[in-house]
């Protein structure tokens, strides 16, 4: 069976390229057709598919400025021949999802979401620009919405990241969709041996303007005596180092593997301000036993289990009901006066559900399910 995976761009390892790993790892044969792949920018399994390019990889500046080409990303994954494929299985947060499939074939969609800036947080991405902009940009998110629902018959059946995922396609393309959580390596993050917690909250982050970070950074303005330490980088990162008025907060940019482990090993709680459509690091901060404070809204809703919020389950966070320093604050003190409740043991198994060969289980089945596997 000829399989060809699609997937909007390649420039860095986050969520979606970790769901494009595993299935890479599936059909190790097929050929990965992608917008734009900066080489060197994935993993080693990613870099050995044999990986097509669209137009976009030609302009100037797209290695960084790949964003701004917006208006073309339709062509551009339009552009892509796949005759002579059986299976398109795509992985879209953007517009790998409107890859044109041959009459024959079978495509296969999962979802991260819906195109979040075009579709539900357009003043989250978008709300600091000039006017001018401002009314550029959303002519231009008009015209992706409306290739958007035009494309929606080349996908077969959509895979949803989360319920959260799964109702924004009900609600906006009226498809069904089946929720596969996507894979988090939860191996790799496990409690330190010796149990110790220092005194620091932890978020690990990118700093872009819909993860909320500068609600965070308001908010540990001011309680100076509660330390902050922020892993992750983004175009928001000066602006925010700007903003914070006090020593206790550290911005740490990103770092290794070996680094990020020991902070999750050692914080005392992780701090979310984001609505994500599913969201890792809180997974990846529970699979080392670490409480999570979250906006209570998103995806987040379905991977933590709030403190007095089920009798059955063990508590593993603490939501707060406002992106707002406030209501941050308020969270802050809701668990130091309840810190004894956490279990750093029931944390980490509560975050096993979520593991890597889980979801590669889940989607051969599924795949399976669909298709005869060759």
């Amino acid at each position: 069976m000829n399989v060809a995976i699609v997937h909007d761009w390649l420039t860095g390892m986050r969520g979606g390229e970790k769901c494009l790993e595993v299935f890479c790892e599936l059909f190790p044969q097929a050929t990965l057709f992608t917008l734009l792949h900066n080489k060197g920018s994935v993993s080693p399994t990613i870099e050995a598919m044999r990986i097509k390019t669209s137009f976009i990889q030609k302009f100037p500046n797209a290695a960084s400025g790949y964003r701004n080409y917006l208006p073309f990303f339709p062509r551009a994954i339009e552009s892509f021949d796949f005759t002579g494929f059986d299976f398109i299985l795509s992985s879209s947060h953007c517009v790998a999802k409107g890859a044109r499939k041959p009459k024959n074939s079978f495509h296969l969609c999962y979802c991260h979401t819906p195109m979040r800036y075009a579709w539900s947080f357009f003043d989250q991405y978008f709300g600091d620009y000039p006017f001018p902009k401002k009314q550029f940009v959303r002519a231009v998110t008009g015209r992706l919405k409306a290739w958007d629902l035009r494309s929606l018959d080349r996908v077969d059946t959509f895979v949803a990241n989360s319920r959260t995922t799964q109702s924004r396609i009900k609600d906006i393309y009226q498809r069904d969709a089946t929720v596969i959580n996507p894979p988090v390596d939860v191996e790799r993050f496990k409690p330190a041996s010796s149990g110790a917690r220092e005194d620091f909250y932890l978020c690990v982050t990118a700093l872009a303007p819909y993860k909320k970070v500068d609600v965070l950074v308001d908010a540990f303005n001011r309680v100076a005596d509660k330390k902050l330490y922020i892993v992750g980088d983004g175009q928001l990162r000066a602006d925010l180092e700007q903003r914070k008025t006090s020593a206790n907060i550290k911005f740490l940019g990103w770092v290794g593997d070996e680094a990020l482990t020991a902070l999750y090993q050692r914080a005392k709680a992780f701090v979310f301000a984001a609505e994500e459509d599913f969201g890792i690091s809180p997974i990846e901060a529970q699979a080392a036993g670490l409480p999570v404070i979250a906006f209570g809204k998103g995806g987040v809703r379905e991977t933590v289990v709030g403190l007095n919020e089920t009798a059955n389950l063990a508590a593993t966070g603490i939501f707060f009901r406002e992106q707002t320093p406030e209501s941050v604050i308020s969270a802050l003190g809701q668990f130091e006066k309840n810190a004894q409740a956490f279990s750093s043991a029931g944390i980490r198994a509560h975050a096993l559900q979520f593991s890597r060969p889980a979801f590669k289980d889940a989607m051969k089945r599924f795949i399976a399910g669909k298709i005869e596997l060759s």
